[in-house]
């Protein structure tokens, strides 16, 4: 290496010492102006933002609820009237009355879309704080117990529950194929969502075909109640079962009224949907009842229930665990 080469590389390393240090200098100054860019000083003002700490029952909640001003919610946005999107927003009877409790809470409940079966779960990996997914209020859901095995798979949940429901039928229009109440689906074709009350119903009903030397239900189970819709629509089962407000919801909506029609009278089984806090969370669970009440109280439930043509459902008193 020449002399000429070094005194040009020097230079050259000296430019570069400068600039870096003009570079890092013009960072500081851009945090100082912006504030501390940090992962958790985002997020204290993300939080900031998104809570209100005058709301009245803020204080109910626990601490670290109140620091990060949120909580993540497992929902299956598949299932209207209850929650669906529409135009990229989720909406549905469920973000309603979220967004009521929020104003009572000052915080807000973020709804994270999950298929139905996946949420307990979800909760207890803790990837969602609670769930609010019209799930229905059991004794097996509050102890922890799968409903297929029978085998203790988690401490369970605590349910607030909100709404009074039952599981419905429902056939194409004009073309029952014999069926009008469970009674007469022995040997028929139903379709479920995996993992809810309708799904359990359906094999205890197939079980009493069987019983009673008649053949069994065939039963299909979907992810969602959207896609057990659509193979009714084709032909490909003879009826679906959901809860009442999605199956009033389908009957009045699809085909704008001309593909389903009810049958089978009142509904089945009814029993309370309820938002799932997972056990030992009793500070937040309460929060939360305190919630609903206040939103019962000051008229906002009943305008949701209004909303969604599901006043039926209403309760009159929000209990802990009443399924």
């Amino acid at each position: 290496m020449t002399a000429s080469t070094t005194r040009r590389s020097a230079a050259g390393r000296s430019r570069t010492a400068v600039a870096a240090a003009t570079a890092v200098a013009a960072s500081l100054l851009l945090l100082s102006a912006c504030g501390d860019q940090t992962n958790e000083a985002i997020a204290k003002r993300e939080a900031k933002k998104s809570r209100n700490v005058n709301a009245p029952l803020f204080k109910l909640l626990p601490k670290d609820v109140q620091e990060k001003g949120f909580l993540q919610v497992g929902s299956d946005i598949t299932y209207k009237p209850v929650e669906f999107r529409s135009n990229g927003k989720i909406e549905g009877i469920d973000p309603d009355l979220a967004a009521a409790m929020s104003k009572e809470l000052g915080i807000k409940l973020n709804f994270n879309n999950a298929t139905f079966d996946t949420l307990m779960g979800g909760l207890k990996s803790k990837r969602y704080d609670i769930a609010m997914s019209a799930m229905t209020d059991t004794k097996e859901r509050q102890e922890g117990i799968d409903s297929n095995t029978g085998k203790k798979i988690g401490k369970g949940v605590d349910f607030i529950d909100y709404l009074n429901v039952g599981v419905s039928l429902y056939t194409r229009k004009g073309k029952t194929n014999g069926v009008d109440g469970w009674e007469t689906l022995c040997g028929k074709k139903i379709a479920v969502q995996r993992g809810t009350v309708s799904h359990d119903l359906a094999k205890d009903k197939s079980k009493a075909c069987e019983s009673n030397d008649s053949e069994p239900i065939s039963i299909e189970a979907f992810d969602n109640d959207s896609e057990a819709q659509t193979r009714l629509r084709t032909g490909g089962v003879d009826a679906v079962s959901s809860d009442y407000p999605v199956a009033a919801y389908a009957v009045k909506v699809s085909g704008k009224g001309k593909d389903f029609q009810m049958v089978g009278g009142a509904p089945l089984k009814a029993a309370p949907y309820g938002i799932a806090v997972p056990k030992g969370q009793d500070r937040l669970r309460d929060a939360l009842k305190a919630a609903v009440e206040r939103t019962i109280k000051n008229g906002s439930y009943a305008k949701v229930l209004d909303k969604w043509d599901v006043k039926d459902a209403a309760v009159k008193k929000v209990q802990l665990n009443g399924g």
